[in-house]
């Protein structure tokens, strides 16, 4: 990995931009540090055993900072619960009134969503700045394309990138006055080019950290798609300090395709990338199954092993050289390889629990070099 926190060669992605750097409980965002993967609970958040139960799923998967909306004062209560409990730093999603705020700081939360053009005026925005002041945390600028204020969409013809950027700044600008910079900025849309160019646009005239997403990006697999394609061009210009895939979909698929889009542009890795053939006339075991079945056995594994999971002979041995574990598919069987030498061949009843018995030992065996 090198000095800029990639592990890319050849120029992809490119360096970084350099943002200002903001801690957020016990995460860094920007600054050089990794880009941080998050979510946002689907729960009543005065459901304090629901909300806290998923954001463990959340942890379990790999998520890194987890925000809860807060719409009214009796879930700001549940949230001093929540954050106690919760194996992240907590990030209340505010709206509108001020004194929310104000509860979710006492409560502990690590940074405050809020959107300065809706809190209610200079007074109540320098009570909220003051008290974030004095607790040490960190406020995350939203400002999305469905609630751009008006005079900004008649301005601009809609709610279009520049408005958006426009919007951003003039917030920045105001908390900033007021002798407060750990910031954190968003720009969404939900479609892909507003999403891009207005982030982009932002980058050019800022050294806020970028919270990247699409949202309302809607249901698996279009709305994994749309946010793939706008955040992967984004990380590969070097933009993004932190990210969430917004999802109808419980909290850890979102956590799932924010970790596979920073593995294929090249920024982070965790857990197995597993490989695996789509399957053709020639596969003679039943791949599908045995490969769905390895995601979910391998999902707590957090060592960055190579997995392959072939069909037959034709890409399987070639794969198998390239992974730390591979399966190689036969009739009814498999054989199961180990850094390229064939540990031994299984009936396919048999096949899974050879093969995870390797992951297992390969897992130690990168975790104990890792300790060294």
């Amino acid at each position: 990995m090198n000095a800029k926190g990639t592990e890319a060669e050849g120029g992809f992605p490119t360096p970084r931009r350099a943002t200002r750097q903001v801690r957020v409980g016990s995460v860094l965002i920007g600054g050089g540090a990794p880009v941080v993967v998050q979510t946002m609970t689907k729960t009543d958040t005065r459901d304090v055993a629901a909300t806290v139960a998923q954001i463990r799923r959340a942890h379990a998967v790999g998520c890194e900072l987890v925000r809860v909306a807060v719409p009214d004062e009796q879930a700001a209560e549940a949230l001093r619960e929540i954050v106690r409990e919760s194996p992240l730093p907590v990030v209340a999603d505010i709206h509108f009134d001020y004194r929310l705020a104000l509860l979710a700081i006492d409560a502990g939360a690590a940074k405050v969503r809020i959107n300065p053009g809706n809190i209610g005026g200079r007074e109540k925005l320098r009570a909220v700045v003051r008290a974030a002041q004095e607790r040490g945390v960190a406020l995350r600028v939203g400002v999305n394309s469905g609630s751009l204020e008006r005079e900004l969409r008649e301005k601009y013809g809609g709610a279009t990138a520049e408005a958006m950027v426009e919007s951003a700044l003039r917030a920045v600008g105001q908390v900033e006055e007021l002798g407060f910079s750990d910031i954190v900025v968003s720009l969404k849309a939900s479609d892909v080019a507003r999403t891009v160019q207005a982030c982009r646009l932002f980058a050019e005239r800022s050294d806020c950290p970028q919270h990247l997403g699409v949202t309302e990006a809607g249901l698996p697999p279009a709305g994994t798609v749309r946010s793939a394609v706008a955040l992967g061009i984004l990380l590969g210009e070097g933009i993004g300090d932190t990210m969430r895939v917004s999802l109808t979909a419980p909290p850890e698929e979102e956590v799932r395709a924010g970790w596979e889009i920073l593995r294929a542009v090249g920024l982070r890795t965790r857990g197995p990338v597993i490989v695996s053939c789509p399957t053709c006339a020639r596969c003679e075991i039943d791949l599908v199954a045995l490969a769905e079945a390895v995601r979910e056995r391998v999902e707590e594994i957090s060592a960055p092993l190579h997995l392959a999971v072939m069909g037959c002979a034709v890409n399987g041995p070639g794969e198998a050289r390239e992974a730390d574990v591979a399966i190689c598919g036969g009739k009814g069987c498999g054989v199961v390889v180990r850094r390229g030498e064939i540990v031994g061949r299984f009936a396919e009843g048999e096949l899974l629990e050879a093969f995870l018995a390797e992951v297992r030992a390969a897992a130690r065996e990168l975790e104990e070099g890792g300790r060294r």
